[in-house]
């Protein structure tokens, strides 16, 4: 019951944080629901007893890519549009969200899940899990590293871009 209460305040954290980035109009303010929407499945992560995937999801994603974003956002300094218009294409996204989000519920509901027997150990193996991450996923790991420094480098080259002699 208890657990129930919190799943629903983690998800609820997660959809407010995620409602946030696409509904805010500015950049900043999207980055910080980023944020908040990451905490919330790291809430999650940890109600299903996967504290390492927690903790990578707080200090990989949580820590460096939002702080990634914030620094790109700040070192481009692309100044907020005073009059936005409303894009002619809105009712055609709303549309397509919705029928994404009927499909992923419709998924989750209709897929038959496996449960774990009652006397089954369901706790993760971390040794394994983390030789498999820094093994097999290596590879991943570092094209992602790379994209992130391509983005940055990429944001300090459009800053630099406007101005001369600097």
């Amino acid at each position: 019951m208890i657990g129930a209460a919190i799943l629903g305040a983690l998800a609820g954290i997660t959809l407010a944080g995620g409602f946030g980035v696409v509904s805010t109009r500015n950049v900043v303010y999207a980055a910080i629901f980023l944020l908040m929407a990451l905490m919330g499945v790291a809430g999650i992560f940890l109600l299903l007893l996967a504290e390492f995937l927690a903790l990578v999801q707080v200090l990989i994603y949580g820590g460096a890519i939002t702080i990634v974003l914030l620094f790109a956002i700040m070192l481009t300094r692309a100044p907020e549009q005073a009059h936005v218009e409303d894009n002619p294409q809105r009712i055609l996204a709303a549309i397509t969200s919705l029928a994404l989000f009927v499909l992923f519920v419709a998924a989750a509901l209709f897929t038959p899940w496996k449960t774990a027997d009652a006397g089954q150990d369901t706790t993760a193996n971390f040794v394994t899990l983390s030789q498999t991450l820094f093994t097999d996923y290596l590879v991943a790991f570092e094209i992602a590293s790379l994209v992130l420094l391509v983005a940055l480098v990429g944001a300090v080259v459009l800053t630099k871009g406007g101005r001369q002699g600097a």
